[in-house]
Parts: structure tokens; C-alpha cells; sequence
């Protein structure tokens, strides 16, 4: 049996995996840049650097369209998840932002990422938004938190009421298990901060009625 073809075929193989090697380095790379972006954006929103965080971001979309680039002779490694855990930071960067900021929340086809993802980004920034809170209360901020809670409660429901297979939503369901959890332990954190205020506007009270008697 003679495979005179064998070689080419060989090589015409060879040079489709190089390429699709090279163009997987080259996204993975990216996909490095917009973690780190996202973070950043993440971690200027939580110091208050609105502005900042926004600058970011737009730099961050932009990175999108690199992958796009990279990947337009080889779809085939769009969805290996590279691109997607990179749009679900992004998608949890934009949604922090909006909420701290008391703002709506983006939509996902302005943000150009995929709903799973998307949706995966909400369930994360719930997090963003507790470690939001007990900053606030470590630095004895007067804003009571109420509307936050009430925004990660509306997140968990949302997300809780999306019960589709793991290989639809991408993992949804874990994150989703993690939600409840957080959601109540914020909760016991802003009713105990509640009432240590209480009691210290007790305290005040009555040590400035002791006062008086006293001048009295």
C-alpha cells in the first residue's frame, strides 16, 4: 500500500495546529490583560476611584476586540472558556460599579458578552458588594446599606430562578449556592451594625441626660 499523500496531508494538519497554537497563546495572553483589568477596575471602585474604574474598563473592551482578531481563523478555540471567564470579569467589574454606585445595571448585549456569562459576573460581584459594605462599616460610613442588601437579594433570586443544566449556564448553579450564604451573613452584619448604633445613640443619650442633672 503506497501513502503518497501521507506527508501532505501531515503537514497540512501541522501548519492548521501550529496556527491554532499560536493564536491560543496569543489569547490566552489577553485574556491575562483583562482579568488584570478587571480586578484593577474592581479594586479603583472599592478606593472610590469611580472615574478610574470606568477609564479602565473601556481600555479592558477594547482587549475584546484583539480576541476577536486572533480568533478569526480559528473559531474553534472560542469557546475552550478563555473568552468567556474573561467576559464574565469583565461583566462582574462593570455590574460592582453600577450598583456601588447606586446606578442600573448594564446590559449584556452593551457589554457584548455572552448571558452565562454575564450572569456568572452578577453572582460574583454580590461578593464585591459585601466586601462594599463592610468597608462601610469598618470605616464607620453613616449610609445604612439597606438598598445594596436589597440590590444582592434581588441578584439572588434572579440568578437562583435561572435552574438550566451546568452546561447551559456554565457553572451558574455553584455560584448560585454560594449566594444564599453571603446574602445572610451581610445581612447579620448590618443588623448587628444597626444595633450597636443604637446603642451607642443610647449611651449618648443618657450620658448627656446624667450631664444635665449634674449641672442641674
Amino acid at each position: 500500500m503506497e501513502l503518497k499523500n501521507l506527508e501532505e496531508i501531515a503537514k497540512k494538519i501541522s501548519r492548521r495546529l501550529e496556527g491554532l497554537n499560536e493564536a491560543r497563546d496569543k489569547v490566552l495572553k489577553i485574556h491575562r490583560e483583562i482579568i488584570r483589568g478587571a480586578s484593577l477596575s474592581i479594586r479603583a471602585t472599592h478606593r472610590g476611584e469611580y472615574e478610574k474604574a470606568r477609564e479602565i474598563l473601556g481600555e479592558v473592551k477594547t482587549l475584546f476586540d484583539d480576541i476577536s482578531s486572533a480568533l478569526k481563523e480559528y473559531p474553534d478555540l472560542y469557546y475552550t472558556g478563555f473568552v468567556q471567564d474573561a467576559q464574565k470579569e469583565f461583566a462582574e467589574a462593570h455590574i460592582t460599579l453600577a450598583l456601588v454606585l447606586r446606578q442600573p445595571i448594564p446590559d449584556p448585549d452593551d457589554l457584548n458578552v455572552e448571558y452565562a456569562s454575564y450572569l456568572n459576573g452578577m453572582g460574583e460581584a454580590v461578593g464585591e458588594l459585601r466586601r462594599y459594605l463592610l468597608d462601610n462599616i469598618r470605616n464607620q460610613n453613616e449610609e445604612s446599606g439597606d438598598d445594596v442588601l436589597e440590590a444582592m437579594d434581588e441578584i439572588y433570586y434572579v440568578l437562583i430562578a435561572m435552574d438550566y443544566p451546568d452546561a447551559i449556564t456554565r457553572g451558574l448553579r455553584r455560584t448560585t449556592d454560594l449566594l444564599r450564604s453571603i446574602v445572610e451573613k451581610t445581612r447579620g452584619d448590618l443588623t448587628q451594625n444597626l444595633c450597636n448604633k443604637r446603642l451607642q445613640k443610647s449611651l449618648r443619650n443618657l450620658d448627656n441626660k446624667l450631664s444635665c442633672q449634674d449641672k442641674a
